[in-house]
């Protein structure tokens, strides 16, 4: 099934194109931030942007997957990133027209959240049918690496297109980068048949509660995707109370938070490149584990005590190195649990229990820190100790969140580490 003949040239064109795709989907999300911070001035509002993305995970991933499962993945994937792209041209045309507004914003966000819940089950599968089984941890590292670059470049590179030349010259990069992926996916890719022999046949309630089933009857799979629910749930939380660190901070600023944004790509980068080098590990399900208890006790305090762009960044750096240690060995543990004619609706389950946090983290974040701990802070800015730990004015509340997130991370990661200590897999 694999296209062994090729050996992962299919891989290294999709790769290539969809990660340029993603980087300039990326440019825009990041330039639609700044437009709406600047517009608002909220952790929250800002935070409901992203809310509006992923909030499809939670309503349609499991029926997604079915779908998935039952028709073309190429051509899934292309109809997906051309109503994808659909949303960003009108975007272009309200804001060309001086009528863009937040609400309009989040309904192409949770328009572009929808494809991207069918794209991606499509997509996982068309990984997989196209590399090699002695192949999945290379380019699960790579993927992860192109992902880093990503991280690094966009705020970058967004802050500066942005500054210099607006809101349009952003989405224009985005749709030309659109393009390239579109035309490599439909013109230079094979992608093989799934031999399904009746197995994706059937009404897609049924389809979908296969994946369900599957899980249910492999704990191993459905603990690791639990417990990296609550991870994902104090990382987005991170994610929603960063800018409301930095924005109003006198040494921050939008080119500090590009910056101190950047570095968590740098980050993933040097972790990428350690995946691909590292040999196979006797216990990745230890490796999840202890990566993210790494990260999340680390970063989150480096944060919170520190007024200094320097700091932030190394925090940064701590907190993300290991991730893709993380990602790759989850995804060797799904790739080879998982049947290939059943991965569609079994990583559609994924996204709804390991995805379905991230709203509900970015809308607690923000929530917190716009309505308890910058108030909070606000109303005890005369206590010498807080005002220590914390700083004072505004942003001193988004310090005490880090702090709080910080001790939250701790304790996910030490209790349900002691669950996952029960399974031990093996490839």
């Amino acid at each position: 099934m694999k296209n062994k003949k090729n050996g992962l040239k299919d891989f290294y064109i999709l790769w290539s194109t969809q990660s340029f795709s993603q980087l300039g989907s990326s440019l825009t999300q990041f330039a639609l931030t700044l437009w709406l911070y600047e517009k608002t001035g909220s952790a929250l509002s800002t935070a409901a942007l992203t809310i509006c993305t992923y909030a499809p995970y939670v309503v349609m991933s499991i029926l997604a997957g079915a779908l998935t499962d039952k028709f073309d993945k190429k051509r899934t994937m292309l109809i997906c990133d051309a109503l994808a792209a659909l949303g960003t041209i009108l975007v272009f045309v309200l804001y060309k027209a001086d009528l863009l507004a937040v609400w309009h914003l989040y309904a192409i966000n949770a328009l572009s959240g929808l494809m991207n819940t069918v794209q991606q089950p499509a997509s996982e599968v068309a990984y997989t049918l196209i590399v090699p089984k002695e192949y999945y941890q290379k380019t699960s590292g790579l993927q992860s690496l192109s992902r880093s670059l990503i991280s690094i470049g966009s705020p970058l590179i967004a802050s500066a297109l942005y500054g210099l030349a607006g809101l349009d010259a952003v989405i224009a990069v985005d749709l030309v980068t659109f393009a390239a992926a579109f035309i490599a996916l439909a013109f230079f890719i094979r992608i093989p048949e799934i031999s399904s022999d009746g197995k994706t046949e059937g009404n897609v309630l049924a389809l979908a509660a296969e994946g369900l089933r599957f899980l249910k009857a492999n704990p191993l799979v459905l603990y690791v995707i639990l417990f990296m629910s609550g991870v994902n749930f104090i990382a987005s939380s991170f994610d929603a109370v960063l800018p409301a660190l930095v924005l109003p901070n006198p040494r921050g600023g939008n080119n500090v938070l590009g910056i101190v944004t950047s570095c968590s790509g740098i980050a993933m980068v040097i972790g990428s490149l350690l995946v691909t080098r590292l040999p196979k590990p006797k216990d990745r399900v230890k490796v999840i584990y202890l990566t993210m208890l790494f990260s999340l006790g680390i970063e989150n305090f480096l944060l919170a005590f520190s007024r200094n762009p320097v700091v932030w960044c190394i925090g940064q750096v701590i907190g993300w190195m290991l991730v893709p240690v993380m990602s790759a060995n989850q995804n060797v543990i799904m790739r080879n649990s998982v049947p290939v004619e059943l991965q569609g609706r079994v990583y559609a389950c994924r996204n709804t229990l390991q995805f379905f946090t991230i709203p509900l983290g970015l809308l607690f974040g923000g929530f917190m820190v716009d309505q308890v701990c910058e108030p909070f802070m606000s109303a005890n800015r005369s206590n010498a100790l807080l005002t220590q730990l914390f700083g004072s004015g505004k942003g001193s509340g988004a310090s005490l969140m880090m702090f709080i997130l910080g001790l939250a991370g701790i304790i996910w990661c030490l209790v349900f580490g002691q669950k996952l200590k029960q399974y031990q897999y093996k490839d």
